[in-house]
Order: structure tokens, then C-alpha cells, then sequence
């Protein structure tokens, strides 16, 4: 009876680190940091742009068109400035004349800049594979174990990767003459190895 239940709970154990691996494996395309303080005063002033807008447009009789873009506008910019948070500042915001002015035109360039940041995905899979591995060392056990020998070839091999696809694309750039050569040589690698690297190389 204790080895069946001591089955069970490795089984169950092993089925836990598995989904952990294959969590790790599915890709950080999705990932990005949290939103920076320059990007929520941007959202907050991209509110307040469009709440400009509208009541121009509205003062200025515009045409009906114009007014219910601008209304919609604002009220879509609410979600952005509820997403990203109340910034610790709030600049003066009032006319368009404060709104145009150029450190919130930089502003908008940096939080631009910052959005586009994504986290290195060779740091987030070791350090991913780094966490699996302490967690399954601390459970331990047979199929622990295994988990263990596991995880530190997939990250021998995930260092290997990077440094595969580093070497291929400094040869790219340092050799152009031969990048058709080098693209027609890769030309049968499977669909899911082109993604895999595709994503790699970002």
C-alpha cells in the first residue's frame, strides 16, 4: 500500500515538473516588463490629448464625424492610462498649448522606445531552467531526480543553441557574399526549427 501511494505521488510529482518544463519551452513572445514610469505619464497625457481633442472639435463644430472620433478616442485611451497605471507625476495638461509642448513630445518618443523592450529570452529560459531545477532538487525523489538530469541537459543544450545561432548570424553579417549559400543550406529545416530560431534570433 505505501508503494502505491508513493507511486502516485511521484507520478503526480513528475507530471508537476512536466508541465513546469513545458511552460518554460512555450515561448516568452508574450513577456514584456512592466510598464515604465515615462510610459505611464504617456498614457496619462494621451488621455488628456484626447479629451482636448474632443472638446475642440465639439467647440470648433466640427463635423459630426470628427466629434464621434475624438469622443471615441478619449474613451479608448482610458484603457490604456487604466492598464498602465497612474504615473507618480502628473505634468500640466490643461490646453493644447501644455499637451504640444516638446518634453512631452520627447516623452512620447521614449516611452515609444521603451514599449518596444522586450526581456532577453536566453536569460529568462536559463533562469527559468535554473528555478525548475531547485525546485525539483527540492522535492527530490525518483522521478525528481530524472526531472533534474532533465532540465540541466535542456539547458547544456539551450546554451548550445544560442551559441549556434550567435555564430550564424555574425557569419551573416561579416560574409554577406555568402548568406544566399548559407539560407539555401538551412532551406529543409522544419517549419517549428525556423520559428524556434526565428524567435531565438529576437
Amino acid at each position: 500500500m505505501r508503494w502505491v501511494l508513493a507511486t502516485r505521488l511521484e507520478l503526480r510529482n513528475f507530471t508537476f515538473y512536466l508541465f513546469i518544463f513545458a511552460f518554460l519551452l512555450s515561448g516568452c513572445e508574450s513577456l514584456r516588463f512592466a510598464p515604465t514610469e515615462a510610459q505611464k505619464q504617456n498614457a496619462w497625457l494621451h488621455n488628456r490629448a484626447t479629451m482636448v481633442a474632443a472638446e475642440t472639435a465639439k467647440d470648433e463644430s466640427s463635423s459630426h464625424k470628427l466629434q464621434a472620433l475624438t469622443k471615441l478616442s478619449e474613451l479608448q485611451s482610458r484603457a490604456f492610462t487604466a492598464h498602465y497605471g497612474l504615473p507618480k507625476q502628473f505634468s500640466r495638461a490643461e490646453t493644447a498649448e501644455d499637451i504640444l509642448r516638446d518634453a512631452n513630445i520627447e516623452l512620447a518618443r521614449t516611452a515609444l522606445a521603451e514599449s518596444a523592450e522586450r526581456p532577453d529570452v536566453w536569460t529568462l529560459a536559463d533562469s527559468g531552467l535554473e528555478l525548475a531545477i531547485g525546485i525539483c532538487a527540492l522535492f527530490g525523489g525518483v522521478y525528481g531526480t530524472r526531472a533534474v538530469r532533465l532540465l540541466k541537459d535542456a539547458r547544456t543544450k539551450s546554451k548550445a543553441l544560442k551559441e549556434i545561432v550567435e555564430g550564424n548570424e555574425l557569419f551573416k553579417k561579416e560574409h554577406k557574399t555568402y548568406v544566399p549559400a548559407f539560407k539555401a543550406a538551412h532551406k529543409n529545416q522544419s517549419s517549428r526549427t525556423r520559428q524556434i530560431v526565428a524567435e531565438m534570433k529576437v
